[in-house]
This record gives C-alpha cells, structure tokens and sequence, in this order.
C-alpha cells in the first residue's frame, strides 16, 4: 500500500514537471486543452494537435503578423 501511494505521488510529479518543463520552453500543453474542451464545450470539436501547435506558435510568436528580424 505504501508502495503504491509513493509510486502515485511520484508519477504525478513527474507529469507535473513534465507539463511545468514544456511550458517554461513553449510547448503547449495538447492534453490539458484536450480535457478542457471536453469539459468546458463538449459541443465543439478540439482542434487537431497540428492545428493546435500552430495556433499557440502564431500566439506565441506573431505569426505572419510579426515585425523582426526572421
């Protein structure tokens, strides 16, 4: 029982360092806005994860909108 208690605390630290790591380099989280889509507008369609990608780069970064150098 112990064990499995310890082995649960770590996997669910382990996921949240994984999503905290992800974030702090600018990759978004699909799972997390696939859950809140299902639960927050289960009438709508979550975007793909290329779309999705793509949409959080062009948020992320300006897009074809961007003033720069690149």
């Amino acid at each position: 029982m112990l064990f499995s208690n310890m082995t649960s605390a770590a996997g669910a630290a382990g996921r949240y360092l994984g999503q905290t790591l992800r974030l702090m380099v600018g990759v978004p989280d699909y799972e997390t806005y696939v859950e809140h889509m299902r639960r927050t507008h289960p009438d709508q369609e979550p975007m793909t994860y290329e779309d999705f990608f793509r949409e959080r780069q062009e948020a992320r970064y300006g897009g074809k909108k961007r003033i720069g150098c690149c």
